[in-house]
């Protein structure tokens, strides 16, 4: 019985959350924003040679892959059955409906007129955490998240020259599905690791995409590039997987608010990846905005809730 008792205790260490600090946690949610930030740029390249259902697909799979071989050589215990609707919700908002749906935006928008999604995610994720974590921000919280949107929102549309388009329906969409995504994400991953929770998340929806992916690869033409190869790789490594196991356990140790605050750059640092990889031009309002934004991350870090 003692034998027993020891290796349940040993399990249940083994699959604990990560206890972070503080200043790590911020640390670990800005290396998710940095990965997020070129999602974009990287789905544009992806574009290049892929479909964008074949991309979203396959992306997916790949990423299911490497959360999957990593769970199954840790020998990670499957989640409790009280787990599994939330990791639902992260599958259909992080692991299926983001990727698709910016993807399609992407087809006819540019990266710079996408970033208007990015920069309203951050106070829609609060908004969700609210509802439902129970949250409560100060008022002084809520005032620099709002200036922060404003001025990031202002800003992308200004660079995309303030028309709307079709591809808008699907960027506020993913908007909604995404913050809801990472919402319920940090909330487990306060229960967790969060690469536990990704990594979940990616295999629970491998039953659909890999079908998903055999018919679009299968209608949809390929033209394996550098560029493509490449985009394909960093979306479903880099911003489906790493950049998401990083992100989910800097909210658990910070919070789901003070973390969501951080992707106020994310939009800005698209923007510099945008020029850098894909040539496109910024305005001398970017340095403007990007001080503004660093303001209001300083103001909603220092805030209590």
């Amino acid at each position: 019985m003692r034998v027993q008792s020891s290796a349940t205790t040993a399990s249940r260490i083994a699959v604990a959350p990560e206890r972070e600090q503080p200043g790590l946690g911020t640390l670990q949610a800005a290396l998710g924003v940095i990965a997020f930030s070129l999602t974009f740029p990287a789905t544009a390249w992806g574009l290049e040679g892929f479909g964008p259902w074949s991309l979203v697909a396959v992306r997916s799979v790949l990423a299911a892959v490497i959360a999957g071989g990593a769970l199954l050589a840790l020998r990670v215990p499957p989640p409790a059955r009280r787990h599994w609707p939330g990791l639902a919700v992260v599958a259909a908002g992080v692991v299926l409906g983001f990727p698709l749906l910016t993807t399609l935006a992407l087809e006819t928008s540019t990266t710079a007129h996408a970033a208007v999604v990015v920069g309203l995610l951050p106070l829609t994720t609060a908004l969700f955490s609210a509802l439902r974590v129970g949250t409560r921000p100060s008022r002084t919280f809520w005032a620099a998240a709002l200036a922060g949107a404003a001025a990031v929102l202002a800003f992308t549309v200004q660079q995309s020259g303030g028309a709307l388009s079709t591809a808008d329906l699907y960027l506020f969409a993913a908007l909604l599905v995404c913050a809801a995504g990472y919402t319920e994400g940090g909330r487990l991953a306060r229960v967790m690791p969060g690469w536990h929770v990704i990594g979940w998340a990616l295999v629970l929806c491998l039953p659909l995409t890999v079908p998903v992916a055999a018919f679009a690869l299968a209608r949809e033409p390929v033209h394996l590039t550098a560029h493509s190869v490449t985009g394909l790789l960093w979306v479903a490594a880099g911003s489906q997987f790493l950049g998401l196991v990083v992100w989910y356990r800097g909210m658990a140790a910070v919070g789901i608010p003070k973390a969501s605050q951080l992707q106020l750059a994310q939009p800005l640092l698209t923007l510099v990846w945008s020029v850098l990889l894909l040539g496109e031009h910024l305005t001398v309002a970017a340095p403007l905005t990007a001080v503004a934004v660093l303001v209001c991350i300083a103001v909603t870090q220092r805030a209590r809730g």
